[in-house]
This record gives structure tokens, C-alpha cells and sequence, in this order.
């Protein structure tokens, strides 16, 4: 099982492993998705990024890692974005949704952990009002409705 695939292999460690950074390959898959070599003729892929996520939730699904890889995709897509001057709809769409997403783990968060998650998203807000598409007004929006004390 164990040798089958990647995906497996991580999910066990995720599982199982007693120490060590869990979050690790999950993210090596979300930034690889999210922000490409473009000299590499490498392409995006909100989904298998999305998997990502969904592979760690089945696996351990700690609410801190899930709440870290969500915001971690929305770093890594708004990075590649303002990198590269991305204008892609639907990768603004799924950054958006993500956004919401992250908010909402964020809050679900002891009131301790939550500042230094939220300054990262603030980061990520701020920068995507250079993308146009609405990105960052629609993530003011998000912000503002969810209302997550420091």
C-alpha cells in the first residue's frame, strides 16, 4: 500500500508518523499546482490543488493543519497571480472560495491562534486588489461578513 502512490505514502505519515512536519507534502502538491514553473511549460490546476486539502482532511484533519493548508493555497495562488499577472476567471473564482473557506476554519480556531492566520489573509486581501475580476473586493465582502476577532 505503502508504495502504490504518493498520495498514499502521505497520507500515512500524515496518519501515523510521530513527528515531523505533516503538512509538508500537502503543500509541496498545493504550491506545485498553484504556482508552476511557467519555464517548465508547467500548467495550474485548482483541483488537484483542492485535493491536496481533502487528501490531508481524510488522513488527520486537524483543524490547525486544515486551517494552515487553506490559507497556504490562497498565499500560493495570489503569489502566482501578482507573479506572473495570471488572468484566469475561474483560478480567481476558486482563490476566492478558498478565501471564504479559510475564514471560515480561521474562526473556528482557539481565539489564540487566530491573529497571525488573519494577518496572512489580510496579506493575501491587500495584494489580490491588483488582480481586477473583483478579486479583492469580493474578499473585503468576505472579510467584513464573517467579522473574526483577533
Amino acid at each position: 500500500m505503502y508504495a502504490a502512490s504518493k498520495e498514499n505514502q502521505a497520507f500515512l505519515h500524515a496518519r501515523f508518523a510521530p513527528g515531523g512536519d505533516v503538512l509538508k507534502p500537502y503543500k509541496a502538491v498545493v504550491d506545485r499546482w498553484l504556482w508552476p514553473d511557467v519555464f517548465k511549460n508547467q500548467d495550474t490546476s485548482v483541483a488537484k490543488a483542492k485535493k491536496a486539502i481533502s487528501d490531508y482532511k481524510k488522513a488527520i484533519g486537524q483543524p490547525e493543519g486544515l486551517a494552515e493548508l487553506m490559507i497556504f493555497y490562497c498565499e500560493c495562488a495570489a503569489g502566482f497571480s501578482d507573479d506572473v499577472g495570471l488572468q484566469d476567471e475561474g483560478y480567481f473564482d476558486a482563490l476566492v472560495r478558498m478565501f471564504d473557506q479559510a475564514l471560515k476554519a480561521v474562526s473556528a480556531l482557539p481565539d489564540g491562534g487566530r491573529p497571525p492566520l488573519l494577518a496572512r489573509l489580510d496579506g493575501v486581501r491587500r495584494m489580490s486588489h491588483n488582480f481586477g475580476y473583483g478579486v479583492g473586493d469580493a474578499m473585503d465582502e468576505l472579510l467584513a461578513e464573517h467579522e473574526v476577532d483577533d
